[in-house]
């Protein structure tokens, strides 16, 4: 019996807004008994964190996962590097990827699954300012038209 139960901890919203997402790849995270902890208690920050490759390893930057409360000298660094998890053959194909012109690896969330604590990275190219506000302009009128619809269905 498999069943996958996935619990997302944080979500960064902000890459969906500065960024195209091309690709996304789930990668797993290796981390110190104490930032399991903080991460189970929801206490992550993916702001300004992004992805490298470093000596042909994966590492996660800029992360703020909190100290856990009760770790007292067993306590972490909040925001250190990070390893990722992955498979040779895919850091390669992800390596490829970033040699493009405009190409950078943005974490797009940190997820459980099944009491693992996994990241799903985001092959991402940035927005510029006038595709930002076209997004922002789809998204009001797809909630306007929704709204419209909403309003005729709920009078019949």
């Amino acid at each position: 019996m498999s069943s996958d139960t996935i619990k997302t901890i944080a979500t960064n919203r902000k890459a969906r807004h500065d960024y195209f997402i091309d690709d996304s790849f789930e990668a797993g995270l290796v981390l110190s008994g104490t930032e399991i902890k903080s991460i189970r208690g929801g206490r992550v920050n993916l702001r300004d964190s992004f992805a490298m490759i470093k000596e042909g390893e994966l590492w996660l930057m800029n992360t703020h996962i909190a100290p856990y409360d009760h770790g007292a000298y067993a306590n972490h660094e909040p925001r250190r590097p990070r390893k990722l998890l992955m498979h040779r053959r895919e850091i390669n194909r992800i390596a490829g990827k970033l040699q493009e012109k405009g190409f950078t690896l943005v974490p797009l969330r940190i997820y459980l699954k099944d009491n693992l604590a996994k990241v799903e990275l985001g092959l991402a190219r940035g927005k510029k300012q006038y595709d930002k506000r076209a997004t922002l302009r789809e998204k009001e009128t797809r909630r306007e038209i929704d709204r419209v619809v909403a309003r005729r269905w709920k009078g019949r």
